[in-house]
This record gives structure tokens, sequence and C-alpha cells, in this order.
């Protein structure tokens, strides 16, 4: 049997009216502090979305997901956060905010590879 490592994750939200509550998943969060890795995977479904709130903000959400992407993936185009390793982004992009996407409570797990674990949890939670 492989080793295995200890992992978190927690599943990304679009919340279009934060007053209403109602969500869909749209991406999971994965951190690996053994690997240093952290990831997303992300899938918007925009016809569940519209049919929350059929004036969502479309491209608001992409840019919100597409910049989680970007914090993960680390470097200077992420901004401060982007020159944190890897626990200290996932920290971040875990913390409560009320904003349009939002990340749920963190759960962990044992995995031998994290990015498929990212994809495996994607397939499970958000598709």
């Amino acid at each position: 049997m492989s080793e295995r490592d200890v992992f978190e994750y927690a599943v990304l939200r679009v919340v279009p009216r934060v007053e209403r509550g109602e969500c869909i998943n749209a991406g999971v969060l994965v951190y690996c502090r053994a690997k240093s890795y952290v990831g997303v995977r992300t899938h918007l479904d925009e016809n569940r979305l519209l049919t929350l709130d059929p004036e969502v903000d479309l491209d608001g959400v992409r840019a919100a997901l597409h910049a989680v992407e970007g914090v993960c993936t680390g470097g200077a185009t992420a901004g401060q956060a982007g020159r944190d390793d890897a626990g200290r982004r996932f920290r971040w992009l875990i913390a409560p905010r009320s904003t349009i996407v939002q990340p749920g409570p963190v759960h962990t797990g044992l995995t031998a590879d994290p990015a498929a674990e990212a994809e495996r949890l994607l397939d499970l939670l958000v598709r």
C-alpha cells in the first residue's frame, strides 16, 4: 500500500444573493502539507446558478473563481497571498467571507495524490 498523507479540503460555494443564503457548489480547494500542495478544481454550472438568480453577474463569478486559481498557483500575479507558502495560501482562501464565492467548512482525509483527490472531490461534490 502506498503512503498516504493527511489533506484538508473545502468546497467553494457560489452565493449569488447573500441575504437569501442559497448556493451551488462550484469548486474544491485541497491542501496537503506533506506535499506542499494547494490546488483548486472548479466547475461552474451556469444554468443552475441562473436558476437561483437570473441576474447574477456570471463574469464576476468567473473572475472570482479564476482569482482563487491564481492564488493556488502562486506567484506575483496572485498578489500578496501568491507569495506565501502553500499552507498560508490555503488558510487565506478558506477564511470566512461574505462575498459571492465563499469557502465551506474544512474537512480532512488521507491521500497519496492530492491533485487526484481534488479531481475526485470535484466529481463527487460539485459536478
